[in-house]
């Protein structure tokens, strides 16, 4: 999958080239993974969706349009995931928490093991000697994107056949995945590895293997482990309890504002910008804080990109920010005379912690963090407290409450 424009322009266009695709041929061929150049059954909208270049809502009710509700179904269902999964970390924060914390373990452990370095640089590299997962790490390292299915086969072989920390696997993904998100990446690590779905893991199978690449891999018995047990063993509290959602703080228009872009929602134009005071505006590059590892430069690109176009849409004066040291980001505000920081919300993941970071400082200078909330994610959030299904049958009313059909 190759991108070319990290722009809502760029997005559109790709969606709009996939809505006659979106019925029963998704439904059908979604499962093939036919190599780099042959996507030809996925919309690849993932990278735009990711930073809501594209919305959710937008793709489900061009697929409603051009299929109904019966064709469209399976593909819906798959865009509803990615809010699936970002409810149930609003619900259980301490999991992403657990993420960073066990990376950090799992790195330290691997500057002590020269075996198992070397066996996550080759794994990293496609040197297994395993050519179906090899192709798929060079494919991610070149491109920025995996098949789906091929993610879910890589996250098996890589804990189960060849043993190796799940969570460096996790972050091999989140720094080259374009899509990369932490609730999707994170969670889809869990999953795989017995964790989300307790006691459930997902074997990598060589006949499914072969059937769903079209013949191009097939991987004999004995080079998986298809006997695969869960690591639930490795959390035995189980899961955390569900927690409230956190309730931003909402913008007041009356006070001197500061506007902030980052990749997590780059639309701000469909707030009423008009109606507030704005004194300052800037983008918040962040892409770097995905790992304590270096994080792929076209990643970093794609970011940039998505972040300028953002900012060219806001028809807003903006400045270029990184996300350093977390004081500066009161230093700016506090600059341009502004009282309160306005950005669509930012979910849990390393940038919610870089703001976390810099909430003492805000405090101190008494300006406020306030966030604009999607109604798409209000619909979805509060139902992601357990497996998907409960959200899957919320997706009539959904649907219903957003006015889709």
């Amino acid at each position: 999958m190759r991108y070319q424009a990290a722009t809502r322009a760029e997005g559109e266009v790709r969606m709009a080239a996939f809505v006659p695709l979106m019925g029963r041929h998704y439904a059908a061929g979604r499962n093939y993974d036919y190599g780099p150049t042959a996507h030809r059954d996925v919309s690849g909208l993932s990278p735009y969706l990711r930073r809501r270049l594209v919305l959710e809502q937008d793709v489900v009710a061009a697929a409603l349009a051009a299929h109904g509700p019966e064709q469209a179904e399976k593909f819906i269902q798959e865009v509803v995931w990615r809010g699936y999964f970002k409810g149930w970390l609003e619900r259980r924060p301490v999991i992403w928490a657990s993420y960073r914390d066990g990376l950090l373990q799992d790195l330290d452990a691997l500057d002590r093991d020269r075996a198992l370095r070397r066996a996550v640089a080759d794994a990293g590299a496609g040197q297994t000697g395993l050519a179906c997962f090899d192709a798929w790490a060079q494919e991610l390292v070149e491109t920025g994107y995996l098949h789906n299915h091929a993610r879910m086969w890589f996250a098996s072989i890589w804990i189960f056949s060849l043993g190796l920390p799940w969570r460096l696997g996790a972050d091999f993904f989140y720094r080259h995945l374009l899509d990369g998100d932490p609730a999707s990446n994170t969670l889809g690590w869990r999953w795989v590895a017995g964790l989300h779905t307790r006691g459930k893991p997902y074997a990598a199978q060589g006949w499914n293997i072969a059937k769903f690449t079209g013949q191009r891999f097939t991987p004999r018995d004995t080079d998986l482990n298809e006997e695969v047990q869960g690591l639930d063993a490795s959390e035995p509290d189980g899961l955390p309890a569900v927690t409230p959602l956190r309730q931003p703080d909402m913008p007041d228009p009356k006070v001197p504002s500061a506007v902030l872009m980052t990749e997590d929602d780059c639309r701000v134009e469909d707030f009423d910008l008009a109606s507030f005071d704005i004194r300052a505006a800037a983008t918040l590059s962040a892409s770097h804080l995905r790992s304590p590892n270096p994080v792929a430069e076209g990643v970093m690109q794609f970011e940039a990109e998505a972040l300028q176009d953002a900012a060219t849409r806001s028809g807003l004066s903006v400045a270029p920010l990184r996300a350093g040291v977390p004081d500066d980001l009161a230093r700016w505000v506090a600059k341009a005379g502004a009282h309160q920081i306005v950005t669509p919300y930012v979910p849990e993941g390393p940038l919610r912690d870089w703001l976390r970071a810099a909430a003492p400082a805000l405090d101190a200078a008494g300006i406020t963090l306030c966030e604009w909330q999607r109604p798409w994610d209000s619909a979805i959030w509060p139902h992601a407290t357990a497996g998907f299904f409960k959200v899957k049958k919320k997706i009539p009313e959904i649907i219903h409450q957003r006015r889709l059909l």
